[in-house]
């Protein structure tokens, strides 16, 4: 079995507001997804995340999200190829530049919330996210079955199917995304991620058992009790 990694969307806090433990969580994960400025985060927070990601061994990737700060980056808006190129070429750019300042490479990309969403159902968006993935020359996190995978394996693009730790599935397989999370049990979070790495199933809110593929398992940082679940997902991964 390949090594499963675990990432978590990290950096979202902003000014004087707080959002999320990342110091906490970062000793149970390998890769962090920093938010860019869009959907969350600011400067000075982007280069903090770096350097304790840095400091933690972790790998560093860009969290592109939509221009949508009250709604978290969770709500779809309609955007061309080119339009979602963009975002996510500039935020990207953005990340890349405190990457550099502290002689750190960039790993990978992985679309935030709504925009990861979109990209699901949408060529035209998974277009616009491998134009910029392959301008950068880095790997996506992305989803199964769905346009991002079609249109990233056609193109070439490297990506590692994404699985959720702290969210629920549609009966079509699909996460669901909300505006805010909630507490959820390790225990169960547990048994959820060593099925769906095993057997590749989850149980969805309809109560049937839908096909998932789990190379990367996703914890949220604004989970309220993410470090408790970050730290369960290793343990049990580590067991594998």
């Amino acid at each position: 079995m390949h090594k499963i990694t675990i990432n978590c969307d990290m950096g979202e806090a902003f000014g004087i507001y707080r959002f999320g433990d990342d110091g906490a969580c970062m000793p149970f994960i390998t890769h962090a997804n920093v938010a860019c400025g869009y959907h969350a985060s600011d400067p000075s927070v982007m280069w903090k995340t770096v350097r304790l990601a840095k400091q933690h061994g972790v790998a560093v990737g860009a969290h592109p999200g939509l221009a949508d700060r009250e709604g978290f980056g969770r709500r779809e808006m309609k955007l061309t190829r080119s339009e979602v190129a963009a975002l996510v070429m500039y935020q990207t750019g953005a990340l890349s530049a405190f990457l550099q300042a502290e002689g750190v490479g960039l790993s990978h990309i992985k679309p935030h919330g709504a925009l990861f969403g979109m990209a699901q159902h949408d060529t035209e968006v998974a277009e616009g996210i491998a134009d910029a993935a392959l301008l950068f020359g880095v790997p996506v996190i992305a989803f199964a079955d769905c346009a991002m995978s079609e249109v990233f394996a056609r193109r070439g693009v490297s990506f590692a199917c994404e699985f959720y730790a702290d969210l629920d599935y549609d009966d079509n397989g699909r996460q669901i995304i909300a505006k805010e999370h909630h507490p959820v049990s390790p225990e169960q979070v547990v048994e959820k991620v060593i099925r769906a790495v095993r057997e590749g199933l989850v149980r969805s809110v309809g109560g049937k058992d839908v096909a998932v593929v789990a190379d990367s398992i996703c914890v949220h940082s604004d989970t309220p009790n993410a470090v408790d679940v970050a730290r369960a997902v290793h343990e049990a991964l580590a067991q594998l």
